[in-house]
């Protein structure tokens, strides 16, 4: 690969597409580099050469048209054609067969013994195209992922005749061996390959969903599920017994919603998932929540804020005493602001508690209490316990009924600091909301520092991101000032670094600071519009707006905004 690279690095610096220094430090460290990152991983890594110039380039010197594998679907029928470890090890894709002629992604195309080690196996005239290592090494993952037919070849591989389960719809017999045995146990192998597999894709969430002829194993990734495995139907009830004995659950139970969670060593850290098993038409279906503190970055100023709506935060989080509450749906983040809060404000000279339901992250030095309804202890009944632990700080994981908010207000009033969640659309409904639950609007107004509307989007992918021409009336229509109209825009793409143009998520969030205005008008029992028009004027920024923000900045499109953010009734 050695001799590859050089001549990359000849072809890059002859056509001008990157300067010599920068070519040169990367060659050189790509020499010595012991975890595998060759040349062309470095260049695209620090963004000296768009992949397309790459790919281009090379394609232009050997006159072998270049191929972009983000845009490519690959047939079953063609991946048989050459096996998964043998494209890993030549690190090439089959993209297209045509009778004998095989067309072939290839990062190295003047590796012309692979060319005919690969055309002695496959017994097809190879017919090349140009990519890169990095976007084949991706394809590789996407294409070959294991279906029914892989999953198969992975129990046959394990040594195993299989699993032996009644195909009758009644009372299906698993063996336990399989499902309690050792890794190399075909069940306990996929069940691993599904987890591991998330992992790395890092997934939030692993659905695996029986139908009625088959099983799907869904990932969530960045807000949105997309298909990764279909194992054999005839694995479905083995599956869910796995799952259920490593979350120390009933696996004779199959008609009653389930509830569990199990921890796992994975690369020398620890993983937690929270599991849930609801009964379906076609069996049990079991969703698997990730929680890897590994990938938390716990830092208010990593979530992507406003700079007013940080300084916002902030000065509610460095108050003595008072509530501030994060409102927003499941899933946007409500939870990691909070624990990002704790970390800001925790210090040993204070006696910080937490009560949740469950317990999400384990933090040192905090002390968390973890609800439990079975044995009565409920958010209410664990807070009036708190308040006899002399505690400086409370967080409450999120505020259901009269009584939690009755015992979070009290608290607040009596000179501890409290942080909690709350459901609601945006920051001043969150008011009127607690007066609905039956607070005094007194009370509200005395006890509140700070209510947040908090919503995730999904961040443009930088490597392909690409202008936005849009009408000028349908920005001024979104809420664009005229000025605001005319700055470049951008819109996802798509390439083999991304899903769909997006990479990752940030946060929006909306503060509303409950300075002595605010809380004239909740006493006077304002309703939420009339909050929202002042706390406006005194330059509170909306979700909206923080959005339209963003997208200027060019870190989101103008359709994550739209998606999440409901129109502001100011504009």
């Amino acid at each position: 690969m050695a001799k590859f690279d050089k001549k990359i690095h000849s072809i890059l610096v002859k056509r001008q597409v990157v300067p010599q220094d920068q070519a040169d430090q990367c060659l050189e460290e790509s020499a010595k580099a012991e975890n595998g990152r060759g040349f062309v991983d470095l260049l695209l890594e620090r963004k000296a050469v768009q992949e397309a110039d790459l790919i281009s380039c090379i394609g232009q010197e050997t006159g072998i048209p270049p191929i972009d594998l983000a845009k490519v679907t690959v047939a079953d029928e063609v991946l048989q054609v050459l096996p998964k470890d043998l494209s890993e090890y030549y690190g090439v894709l089959p993209v297209a067969r045509v009778d004998g002629l095989l067309t072939l992604a290839v990062a190295n195309p003047f590796d012309v013994v692979a060319l005919d080690d690969i055309e002695i196996v496959t017994g097809c005239k190879i017919r090349p195209v140009v990519s890169t290592e990095p976007s084949i090494r991706q394809a590789i993952a996407r294409f070959y992922n294991p279906g029914e037919s892989g999953i198969k070849d992975l129990l046959e591989q394990s040594g195993q005749t299989g699993i032996e389960i009644s195909e009758e719809k009644a009372e299906e017999a698993v063996s336990l061996e399989e499902i309690t045995g050792d890794e190399s146990s075909p069940v306990v192998k996929l069940v691993n390959l599904i987890i591991a597999q998330a992992l790395k894709e890092k997934a939030s969430d692993i659905h695996i969903e029986p139908f009625e002829k088959k099983i799907i194993v869904r990932f969530r990734t960045d807000g949105s599920m997309y298909e990764a495995l279909s194992p054999p139907k005839r694995m479905q009830n083995a599956i869910v017994s796995r799952v259920k004995i490593m979350s120390s659950l009933d696996i004779a139970e199959k008609m009653k919603p389930q509830d569990g969670k199990f921890q796992l060593k994975i690369d020398g850290r620890q993983v937690d998932f929270r599991v849930s098993v609801l009964p379906v038409v076609h069996g049990e279906k079991v969703v698997m929540r990730i929680l890897d503190s590994s990938n938390l970055a716990l830092n208010l100023d990593a979530l992507g804020f406003e700079e007013r709506s940080l300084n916002d935060f902030r000065w509610a989080i460095k108050q003595p005493y008072g509530m501030l509450l994060v409102t927003g749906p499941t899933g946007s983040g409500k939870s990691t602001t909070l624990y990002s809060a704790i970390k800001e404000v925790m210090n040993p000279e204070e006696n910080l508690v937490t009560v949740e339901d469950p317990v999400e992250y384990q933090l040192e030095g905090i002390n968390q209490v973890a609800v439990n309804v079975k044995r009565g202890l409920t958010f209410a009944a664990a807070l009036r316990s708190i308040l006899r632990q002399d505690p400086d700080i409370i967080m409450i994981g999120e505020i259901r009924d009269k009584e939690t908010i009755d015992i979070a207000v009290k608290a607040a009033l009596t000179g501890h600091l409290v942080f909690s969640t709350l459901h609601t659309n945006d920051a001043p409904s969150t008011i009127t909301r607690m007066v609905d639950m039956g607070v005094d609007p007194f009370l509200v107004a005395s006890a509140t520092l700070l209510v947040s509307a908090q919503r995730l989007v999904k961040r443009l992918c930088n490597e392909c991101k690409e202008p936005l021409e849009a009408p000028r009336e349908r920005l001024l229509s979104v809420g664009f000032t005229p000025e605001e109209c005319d700055r470049p825009l951008f819109k996802p793409k798509g390439c083999s670094r991304c899903k769909e143009g997006y990479k990752g998520r940030f946060a929006l969030l909306e503060t509303l600071q409950v300075d002595d205005d605010i809380k004239r008008m909740i006493i006077k029992g304002a309703l939420a519009i009339d909050i929202k028009k002042t706390s406006v004027e005194k330059g509170m920024i909306t979700l909206r707006r923080c959005g339209i923000l963003n997208v200027l900045k060019g870190k989101t499109s103008i359709e994550e905004v739209l998606a999440i953010a409901a129109a502001d009734e100011d504009e």
